[in-house]
């Protein structure tokens, strides 16, 4: 990649943020450049919501970290987190995050789909976390979310045995929720759910989505206290009163 050009392509759609990871001689690696990239992102979508699509060029989403760079990182690295924090503030964004996930999509790179909220994905799709046999742990997210998105055993022979899944398996587990031949076809369908989402009251869906995220321990306290505010809110009224008109029209 020729300096000054950016390993995070970004393009906003009015109804969503596409985001392409652009490192195709690299297979997407993840590297500090890239981090950098993923936090001025996320300072813009924190500032102005939208819907996120990430997308990596080339026929793979991310092939893992850049190895290079993680050998020759120390114990101060791993606990200042340096990838951690970028996945966290996506996972954290206000509006929903989609992952197209085709080709390899492998430790650090799996790592950042888990922190999306919805991923889909091709029959090419190669998603795990063989991260122990490089003589480390994949500490960047997978050991608590995959086990939510996956369930526990499923995780464990993820974890602990690298096993990669492909694009079926992947649909199987619930990992993904679309399947499609191509990136390009899995694109259009993320594009599609972000169209959908556009439709929706984004104070609402930004609501679900804090409540979704939320602890167990915070429900229903935060179910309540997050129903109450759009209770009380114009959008509400509004689009009440819009599909009452309708029903009785017809």
């Amino acid at each position: 990649m020729p300096r000054g050009e950016s390993p995070l392509v970004v393009a906003d759609h009015g109804t969503h943020v596409l985001a392409t990871l652009d490192r195709p001689e690299k297979r997407n690696a993840i590297d500090r450049e890239l981090i950098e990239a993923l936090h001025a992102l996320c300072d813009k979508l924190e500032r102005t919501p939208q819907t996120l699509i990430l997308f990596g060029a080339g026929g793979n989403f991310a092939a893992g970290a850049d190895i290079q760079q993680l050998l020759e990182r120390r114990g101060p690295d791993a606990l200042s987190g340096i990838n951690t924090q970028a996945f966290m503030r996506v996972a954290a964004l206000p509006m929903p995050v989609i992952a197209v996930l085709d080709g390899y999509a492998l430790g650090g790179g799996a790592e950042l789909a888990y922190a999306a909220d919805i991923r889909v994905g091709t029959t090419a799709l190669r998603v795990g976390n063989p991260e122990t046999g490089f003589g480390i742990l994949a500490g960047a997210g997978a050991s608590w979310r995959l086990r939510d998105l996956v369930g526990e055993s499923l995780a464990s022979e993820m974890l602990l045995a690298g096993r990669i899944l492909d694009g079926e398996a992947a649909l199987a587990a619930g990992l993904i929720t679309h399947l499609h031949e191509t990136g390009d076809a899995a694109l259009a369908a993320a594009i599609e759910i972000a169209s959908s989402i556009a439709e929706l009251d984004p104070q609402a869906t930004r609501a679900t989505k804090r409540v979704l995220r939320a602890p167990r321990d915070a429900h229903p306290a935060i179910d309540l206290a997050e129903q109450a505010r759009l209770f009380d809110s114009e959008e509400k009224t509004r689009r009440m009163t819009a599909f009452l008109n309708r029903k009785r029209r017809q």
